[in-house]
């Protein structure tokens, strides 16, 4: 009888909260197909079109996002996302029910959720990634209590809770992702990026800006770069993040604009660049200390997450932070040059991830 053993089935899915959820899941799909495993992705939307390039050969599968809407200002953020949690919430019963029928009916063996919450099963291993254990939020206090014993509650329906981090005081994601108390069966994955470190790469940009999140914010970033890069005297790439729709124009001198790179290319253009401007979503930090990149950070306005990691990481002198509200940059360039940045050095493998794939696949077999 043979003893061969059919290849695992993963099913992949990430939140559609910007683009970050899906682009740190690529090195954890990559690691899965180097051990031989049949990986699906579920996904819409943008979020699909950017991991079917990457992944050109694997099934994704549609499934609706949350589709949140947001706020035009700032201050208004938390409370739209709080007015939309009845939709969220019958997102994760479709969830439930969806995945019940797709593991059925493709014989699915392990499901790696990347912060959507109804995708836990009964009857194979699955996993919750996050690096948000504590949800901020603008009203803080008994709010955010209450929203992380919800998270909490759905996380331990999972197998396990992976976090996208380092533990100790050296970390990302400060108080987010190490709370007095974890949840059951959690992992810190350490620094998880999609992107490699290469040597003697020739300087190319003075700046790389990296425009990402959710409208109207990213629009509105961008718009105020463009009009206000035209009048430096820099070499700039502007990467708008819209993938599926490429294309490329210099809109000044020295000043290029694309609408998406993959993951090769922005790897490289990264790596040519003197500085980065960028959100400080959290996977943007995380390809930011990979590389050991300088980098100014504009956090979203109003999303709680992004101004607690801007002031945090600036704090601990990784990165210089500001306030979309006060952006200017020329003056932002200028402070950033005169800032004592810090190179985030960790004593721990920046691809630890990879022993917790490999253990998690010995698993299910």
């Amino acid at each position: 009888m043979s003893t061969i053993l059919s290849p695992r089935k993963i099913l992949v899915v990430p939140l559609d909260w910007g683009l970050g959820h899906a682009t740190r899941d690529i090195p954890l799909i990559h690691e899965m197909l180097n051990a031989g495993c049949k990986v699906f992705i579920a996904a819409e939307g943008k979020h699909a079109a950017l991991l079917q390039q990457e992944f050109p050969d694997i099934t994704i599968f549609p499934l609706p996002g949350y589709r949140i809407q947001y706020a035009q200002k700032g201050q208004f953020f938390g409370l739209k996302i709080i007015q939309q949690i009845p939709k969220i919430y019958w997102a994760v019963k479709n969830e439930q029910k969806w995945l019940k029928k797709i593991v059925k009916e493709h014989g699915i063996d392990a499901v790696i959720s990347d912060n959507r919450f109804g995708l836990y099963h009964k009857s194979i291993p699955t996993v919750f990634i996050t690096h948000q254990l504590l949800i901020k939020t603008p009203f803080g206090g008994w709010i955010e209590r209450t929203l992380m014993k919800i998270n909490y509650n759905f996380i331990k329906k999972y197998s396990a809770c992976w976090i996208p981090d380092f533990t100790g005081d050296n970390n990302l994601s400060g108080e987010l992702a190490h709370p007095a108390v974890l949840p059951p069966h959690t992992t810190y994955l350490g620094c998880l990026s999609r992107f490699e470190p290469k040597e003697e790469v020739k300087k190319k940009y003075d700046l790389l800006v990296l425009i990402s999140g959710p409208e109207p914010q990213r629009s509105n970033l961008e718009k105020m770069v463009i009009s206000q890069i035209k009048d430096l005297s820099i070499t700039a790439l502007i990467v708008s993040g819209k993938p599926g729709t490429p294309q490329s124009e210099e809109i000044a001198p020295g000043v290029t604009q694309v609408n998406h790179l993959n993951a090769t290319a922005l790897n490289d253009a990264m790596l040519a660049s003197d500085m980065v401007l960028s959100r400080s979503g959290y996977t943007t930090l995380m390809d930011l200390v990979k590389l050991n990149k300088k980098a100014i950070l504009v956090p979203t306005p109003g999303q709680s997450e992004q101004v607690y990691l801007g002031e945090y990481l600036m704090e601990k002198g990784y990165f210089y932070s500001l306030p979309q509200e006060k952006f200017s940059l020329d003056r932002a360039l200028k402070d950033a040059a005169a800032f004592p940045f810090k190179s985030f050095q960790h004593e721990q493998d920046m691809t630890k991830y990879k022993a917790v794939v490999q253990d998690f696949i010995k698993s299910l077999q």
